[in-house]
């Protein structure tokens, strides 16, 4: 199985990025696809996740910013990020898990917001 990220960039405060995860191989059915992110010197975080084709889920930080979006059928997994602020600047990571309890990560992709 293999995730395979694009759309990071250097881009200006206030303005937008979408980041995009396609999922091949052997996937099964996913149970959630979802985006998490990393910044120098601190943990990774939970960006935004969507379970099944539920509600997403967002990070307060984020929220009102930030779109995630998913095609089963294309086992995609996208994120729209409006209004970035230097502080959302990080490697970002898709990350999918399944019904059968794999999980798998995408291998980042970097998101400079800066003037």
């Amino acid at each position: 199985v293999q995730l395979v990220e694009s759309g990071g960039g250097l881009v200006q405060p206030g303005g937008s990025l979408r980041l995009s995860c396609a999922a091949s191989g052997s996937v099964a059915s996913i149970y959630s696809m979802s985006w998490y992110r990393q910044a120098p010197g601190k943990q990774r975080e939970l960006v935004a996740s969507v379970i099944r084709d539920d509600i997403p889920n967002y990070v307060e930080s984020v929220k009102g910013r930030f779109t995630i979006s998913r095609d089963n059928t294309k086992k995609t997994v996208w994120l729209q990020m409006n209004s970035l602020k230097p502080e959302d600047t990080a490697v970002y990571y898709c990350h999918v898990y399944l019904y059968s309890s794999y999980e798998y990560w995408g291998q980042g992709t970097q998101v400079t917001v800066s003037s």
